[in-house]
């Protein structure tokens, strides 16, 4: 057998059931979970307690509804066998309770299904924003939704701030990839175009043992604004424990020249020096820039204009006969043979009538 046939599950196979006969003794410990629901669920709760207590009770699980704390709880009897039936109890009032109807919650009951709850309120800061991007996980009219839950056979319920799914592990878990990459800022269209595409591949066997990469959409992102870079970058510099060392004091600096050594009219004269030096170097440019002025540009060299050729010799009586032809005729007439030519047919014609 191929190992590819291994990996893989068999169409139409399903998980048996459990039952009784795995666990005939039942639960030595009673186990039990609760949860709070909003003031605005309790008119629906009041109205659909019956049926959850049905459905509850043929899996000996038993369900309490406190209107005055605002809770529900779920509590294992005597006759409950299938330890994970408390489990599934617990989601169910936990998806009660973030509005989900009861004619999807009592599908958490069965075998195949599963539910999660995604927080995403927060997951963006601003609040604005927030509310965009879970409109656009919504969609026009819900159609964003609806495609979403057609292509992973899940049931979507977004409320407030989380996303209630329930479905099959493998839809529950696209599901999560596509929320999170929404409030992230990447638009569902790019997600639900590759779930379609893994759709169709899903239904080749050949395709099912080899990579898809090929198939899938790659998108790239978009940089629509780029930010200047600043002309002068600082670099920072590489973190040292020393601390920097300690600047020459100006007592340091004279010791080092020799200077701290001289008589008080020695230093007075070097700073006169100094200052008589700067003055002569300032008065030498800006003379400099003043002969600017006086200094002739330079004149290009004058080009000798060549003489008209002689070789060509225009025939001017030539050009007079052409122009004497032209008067002749009239704009649009015919040459004069040509009405010769047009006389003489008329001419025939009259006589041979």
């Amino acid at each position: 057998v191929d190992e590819s046939e291994l990996l893989t599950v068999p169409d139409g196979w399903k998980e048996p059931a459990f039952t009784r006969e795995d666990n005939p003794r039942g639960l030595l410990e009673e186990s039990s979970f609760a949860t709070l629901f909003p003031k605005y669920r309790e008119a629906y709760l009041k109205e659909c307690w019956p049926l959850v207590q049905k459905a509850l009770s043929e899996h000996y699980v038993n369900a309490t509804l406190d209107l005055i704390e605002g809770s529900m709880t779920v509590t294992t009897t005597k006759k409950t066998f299938d330890p994970y039936a408390i489990i599934r109890a617990r989601d169910l009032i936990k998806l009660l309770a973030r509005s989900v109807p009861f004619e999807q919650v009592f599908r958490i009951l069965q075998d195949d299904v599963a539910c999660d709850i995604i927080k995403i309120g927060s997951l963006v800061r601003n609040r604005e924003s927030f509310i965009k991007r879970r409109g656009r996980l919504l969609g026009p009219k819900g159609s964003t939704l609806k495609a979403l839950e057609l292509l992973t056979n899940c049931y979507i319920m977004v409320q407030g701030n989380t996303v209630s799914a329930l479905g099959p592990f493998s839809g529950l878990k696209e599901v999560r990839k596509v929320v999170l990459d929404t409030m992230k800022n990447i638009h569902p269209i790019y997600n639900i175009k590759t779930l379609m595409i893994k759709r169709e591949l899903s239904k080749d066997p050949e395709l099912r043992s080899q990579s898809w990469e090929r198939f899938l959409p790659k998108f790239k992102r978009k940089n629509l604004k780029k930010r200047k870079e600043p002309k002068k970058k600082n670099v920072k510099k590489e973190y040292t424990p020393f601390p920097p060392p300690q600047p020459e004091s100006q007592i340091d600096k004279e010791l080092a020249s020799g200077e701290y050594f001289l008589k008080e009219s020695q230093k007075k004269r070097k700073r006169v020096e100094e200052i008589k030096a700067k003055q002569a170097d300032a008065i030498k440019k800006r003379q400099e820039e003043r002969n600017k002025a006086f200094i002739p540009p330079k004149e290009k060299p004058v080009v000798k204009a060549k003489k008209a050729s002689t070789e060509k010799k225009i025939d001017i009586e030539a050009i007079k006969e052409k122009v004497k032809n032209a008067k002749k005729k009239k704009l649009g007439a015919l040459p004069v043979e040509e009405v010769k030519l047009k006389i003489a047919a008329d001419e025939k014609k009259k006589k041979k009538k």
